[in-house]
């Protein structure tokens, strides 16, 4: 198996990462392809009370076990298959369940926090930047939360204020010095995307 290809997708929370993910993918025709998200890889809290696991800091680089994501990339990129974890955000911990994962050409990680792990960042190919406005971010984050993970609005704007906007601009913008490409969400971004097309048919390319 020739090395995988490993791309890392970072911006803040709700800006739009696994949308301008699959729009790659489909300008590409891409379909071979394994999206892992860093979320999966928050620390296991099944030790602590539910109301402690409530004020987790989840947008601080200490909530994340890069050092197990890290592991699984080195896994992968040699075309071994991994075991990974899988996060439940309604109990805030780690699920029982463990999800088999193979190893593909192309290998995509999401995540806030994914470029600023520096042992992650140098096992990638291509880092980007998904940016898009703190109002828009919030809208969004606010209704996924409400209607996938059963938040109520009050937590919500309560975390945003304590540890979602504070981290972003403390450690998540800063991390787009480390992208390859920033890709603006809140306007057209055609020539980003084709750029980042042209670039991964190269480095495919280059390796076929």
């Amino acid at each position: 198996m020739k090395k995988p290809l490993l791309i890392l997708v970072a911006g803040g929370s709700a800006s739009g990462k696994s949308t301008v993910v699959t729009e790659i993918l489909d300008k590409a025709g891409l379909e071979d392809v394994l999206i892992l998200k860093h979320d999966d890889y928050y620390l296991d809290q099944s030790d602590l009370p539910l109301e402690v696991r409530y004020m987790t800091n989840y947008d601080h680089p200490s909530s994340l076990d890069n050092e197990l994501l890290h592991k699984h990339l080195i896994s992968l990129m040699q075309g071994k298959a991994i075991e990974k974890p899988v996060y439940d955000f309604v109990m805030h911990t780690r699920s029982k369940a463990i999800e088999h994962v193979v190893s593909k050409p192309i290998i995509i990680v999401e995540g806030i926090l994914i470029l600023e792990n520096e042992q992650v960042r140098d096992l990638s190919d291509m880092n980007l930047f998904v940016e898009l406005d703190d109002d828009t971010r919030f809208i969004r984050r606010m209704l996924r939360d409400m209607n996938e993970r059963g938040r109520t609005l009050e937590s919500i704007i309560s975390q945003y204020e304590r540890t979602v906007k504070p981290m972003y601009h403390k450690y998540i913008k800063p991390t787009k010095r480390f992208a390859d490409v920033i890709i603006p969400n809140d306007r057209r971004h055609d020539i980003a995307v084709d750029l980042i097309v042209t670039k991964i048919k190269q480095i495919l390319g280059e390796r076929s």
